[in-house]
């Protein structure tokens, strides 16, 4: 394995740098189902909580997603903004690169500017990145070289169908989408190439199921909204938080909180957190979906849609936008929002 520092001169060599530690150690006697790593998360849901990864687990992250859906090779070059104490960056900036003998260019400080610079000086070919990333580097992506770029990989949040459209039409890549969780080490839900279907986070993976079912357990069909339970060679091992363990694992199936529904051939459709839920009036509004018809105005830049408290429907839709740079903040543009 190869690896580059990005703001550092020239390339480093791990082999080199192996060759001058002693030849030898004495390995610990480790077994499959032994701990590997805790990895913490807060997700939406209060205090921060150890999730425990066995050994088999690093090895079936290896396997699955970047095997079956990304396509990783030895020649990839990734690159990306994730943190390694992020199981999405542990396993896109490091285990990935390992198990598949590629090679990583990592970024110090994590911005736009830098991440493009990166791309274009060491030519790399992956990027792992989130969706308000994208949107950011899609308003610079004529002033770099990008045509090393052969596959981009979005997770963290939603990703809203016009930052996927945006980013084809500024690279004509299609972004690999993909629902992880620290709970299951990485991504179980993901499509590439022609799978993909805008707007959709994809389908099971390889090795994973996963499936709608509603507050009781009960599996849902095609077309219901409902929370997203999945199950496969991964899962949740809350350390020391029985109660939590309780909640996130129902009869075999983890729970990662999120509500879709699925679609008669499988896909996956993000629908809201399952806090997040908007209700007004009896009708159940997904916020990210406001916000995906927000981004597609010319004048937008980011935007947050929630639910405010309302005496007649009990929640009302709220959007904050910020506008672009040579955007027009007036009550003109705010109604042309609000149609």
């Amino acid at each position: 394995m190869r690896y580059f520092s990005a703001t550092g001169d020239g390339d480093a060599d791990l082999d080199k740098a192996q060759a001058a530690k002693p030849s030898g150690f004495t390995a610990v006697d480790t077994a499959a189902d032994d701990p590997a790593l805790i990895a913490f998360t807060s997700g939406t849901t209060g205090q921060p909580k150890g999730t425990v990864h066995f050994h088999r687990d690093v090895l079936a992250m290896c396997d699955c997603f970047p095997k079956h859906v990304f396509g990783a090779g030895p020649d990839d070059i990734y690159t990306g903004t994730p943190p390694l104490a992020f199981t999405f960056g542990l396993g896109a900036l490091l285990c990935f690169p390992l198990r598949f003998g590629a090679a990583v260019a990592l970024i110090d400080k994590p911005s736009p500017d830098a991440l493009l610079e990166t791309i274009a000086r060491h030519k790399c070919t992956a990027l792992y990145t989130a969706p308000t990333m994208y949107r950011a580097l899609c308003e610079r992506t004529g002033e770099t070289d990008l045509s090393s770029l052969a596959k981009c990989v979005s997770a963290g949040e939603h990703l809203p169908k016009p930052v996927f459209e945006g980013w084809h039409d500024e690279t004509g890549l299609k972004i690999i989408d993909g629902i992880g969780a620290t709970e299951m080490i990485h991504i179980f839900v993901s499509a590439a190439g022609d799978d993909i279907r805008p707007g959709a986070t994809g389908r099971a993976i390889p090795g994973y199921e996963a499936c709608i079912i509603d507050n009781d357990g009960a599996i849902l069909p095609p077309g219901e909204i409902g929370n997203l339970a999945v199950r496969g060679p991964t899962g949740c091992r809350y350390l020391d938080n029985i109660e939590r363990q309780k909640s996130y694992v129902e009869d075999g199936w983890n729970l990662p909180g999120d509500l879709y529904c699925q679609d008669e051939d499988g896909y996956f459709w993000y629908q809201a957190r399952a806090d997040d839920m908007i209700v007004s009036a009896g009708y159940n509004i997904s916020g990210p979906e406001v916000e995906a018809v927000l981004l597609d105005h010319h004048e937008v830049s980011e935007c947050a849609v929630v639910g405010a408290p309302d005496a007649d429907r009990g929640q009302i839709v709220k959007a904050f936008v910020v506008l672009r740079e040579d955007g027009t903040p007036s009550d003109t543009t705010a109604k042309q929002l609000q149609d």
